[in-house]
């Protein structure tokens, strides 16, 4: 198609130039009388110089020999008539010639040189593209596909890359919108394989199938070769095929260093998990080695007394050593759970099973489960009378409550109080509770929330780091949040916010009974 149409354009640039060449014969034989001939001469350059400028060298030296043959015959006496009688006409003839040649040799590269920085500023304009395209994605196979495409406008040619499997085997990956019949074909993953080993190209124009009408770059960088880039190149030229074999090597250097990096970066992102993982199995191993100590000293010798002093302990003394132990046993249960959610958490499996709710129940029930460890605390529990039902996960936010009173009570002394407020505006429903214990340094009132984190005032104190961690995402999986807060000028306040999406009216509640400013 390319080349009917350059035909085409060569036919009509001879055809203008006759013309041309006509209508000025024309003019000045009606108007330029008065002319000397050396003019005249002068003015048929004019379709010379434009010719040789504008397409090239054959057409120059048309307008140059129709030129000096309308010059002969309608100017040099004798008039009408091709014959020259004056030898320095035919010096005219010979300059005039040398002079189209001159021109149109220098228009000529001039033109070539053109086209040269126009293709080579097309082809930067293609690298930077590709280069700019394949910084904006992570995924290989979206990225292969971005590139494929790419290439294929880029070329205006079917494209595809071959990558070899685990089992090295080589195996189509991506090809451009048109080329899916073209690259499902055997031969390219023959040829792949050939390529991918030899780290050589084959294909149209070069040593290996030089008459074939495709082209297989190895995509290899320094380290190795990631797979081949296939190009369908046709039956173009050979004398143009170096050039195009340049912009198709470079295109593969972007894609091989775009494709090692992908690889790199996932391979640093494994790397990374791994080391996530050792650093969370060597941190759970340490906290379950301090955590499970106590409660487990506590039991044994508890249990160890029982057993032992049969005859020596007092019922009131025997109920004290049974308390101890359930109160180790419930410690150790409440760790367990917090592993068991935590896993649950970083595997995804966490799933809601949301049902509408009151909150004083949820309270009422986390309390009952610490009714052990709240002895020595006094509990004000400060709940608005027209507090709505809740949808949420009723297990999963009592959870999140025994977790939150149960560092209240770990990080406060014996005696203090302990506030449960709960109140609600349009969208929210605000749960707080707040302790009278060491308090958070305000740098960690936001740190508090990450795993394994400990405060600065509280690391001398026993624990894991895991319970608000997982009060964080079992609130938000809610659509809610938690933030921690200083409780005045002394202990902390723990604020929970739950949506009341889709809350039942107030009228629709008959279980409205709530206690405000009770004591437990």
């Amino acid at each position: 198609m390319v080349n009917k149409t350059n035909e085409f354009i060569n036919w009509k640039s001879y055809f203008i130039i006759a013309i041309y060449i006509a209508v000025s014969t024309i003019f000045l034989r009606g108007f330029g009388l008065f002319l000397d001939l050396v003019n005249i001469a002068l003015l048929y350059l004019f379709p010379v110089l434009f010719s040789a400028v504008r397409w090239g060298r054959g057409p120059s030296f048309f307008a140059a020999g129709m030129g000096i043959l309308a010059f002969d015959f309608f100017f040099v006496p004798p008039v009408f008539s091709m014959t020259v009688t004056d030898l320095r006409y035919v010096i005219s003839f010979i300059v005039f010639f040398s002079v189209a040649a001159l021109t149109s040799s220098l228009a000529s590269k001039l033109r070539s040189q053109i086209h040269q920085a126009q293709q080579r500023e097309a082809n930067t304009a293609a690298l930077y593209a590709l280069s700019r395209k394949i910084t904006a994605f992570s995924d290989l196979d979206v990225l292969l596909n971005q590139i494929v495409q790419h290439i294929s406008d880029t070329l205006d040619a079917k494209a595809a890359i071959i990558l070899p499997n685990q089992l090295g085997e080589q195996q189509l990956e991506a090809y451009s919108k048109d080329g899916g019949d073209w690259a499902n074909d055997e031969s390219h993953l023959s040829i792949a394989a050939w390529v991918n080993k030899h780290n050589s190209i084959a294909g149209r124009g070069t040593r290996t199938l030089g008459e074939s009408s495709d082209l297989h770059v190895p995509l290899a960088t320094d380290q190795q070769v990631h797979g081949v880039l296939a190009v369908h190149i046709g039956d173009r030229n050979l004398l143009d095929m170096p050039e195009l074999i340049r912009i198709i090597e470079a295109l593969s250097d972007l894609v091989a260093v775009a494709i090692s990096r992908v690889k790199l970066a996932n391979e640093a992102k494994v790397a990374q998990l791994t080391v996530e993982s050792e650093k969370l199995r060597t941190a759970l191993l340490d906290s379950l080695s301090h955590e499970l100590r106590t409660p487990l000293a506590t039991i044994i010798g508890s249990v160890t007394g029982l057993l032992e002093g049969e005859d020596v302990f007092g019922p009131e003394d025997r109920r004290e050593l049974l308390l101890t132990t359930r109160e180790g046993a419930t410690r150790m249960n409440r760790l367990v759970g917090n592993l068991l959610g935590m896993v649950r958490i970083e595997s995804g499996m966490l799933r809601l099973n949301k049902q509408w709710c009151g909150i004083e129940d949820i309270v009422g029930v986390a309390l009952t489960q610490l009714n052990d460890a709240l002895l020595h605390r006094k509990v004000n529990i400060r709940l608005a009378a027209d507090l709505p039902s809740v949808p949420l996960d009723e297990v999963l936010i009592e959870q999140v409550l025994i977790n939150v009173i149960s560092n209240a009570i770990k990080y406060s002394p014996d005696g203090s109080e302990i506030v449960i407020e709960a109140d609600h505006n349009q969208d929210m429903l605000e749960l707080t509770i707040k302790d009278e214990g060491a308090g958070i340094a305000s740098v960690d009132l936001e740190r508090v929330f990450e795993k394994f984190y400990r405060g600065h005032l509280t690391k001398h104190i026993p624990g894991t780091g895991l319970g608000l961690a997982i009060c964080k995402s079992i609130v938000e999986a809610h659509g809610g949040h938690i933030a921690a807060m200083m409780n005045g000028n002394r202990g902390t306040a723990i604020r929970i916010s739950l949506p009341l999406q889709f809350a039942e009216k107030d009228g629709d509640r008959n279980d409205n009974h709530r206690g405000e400013d009770l004591n437990h």
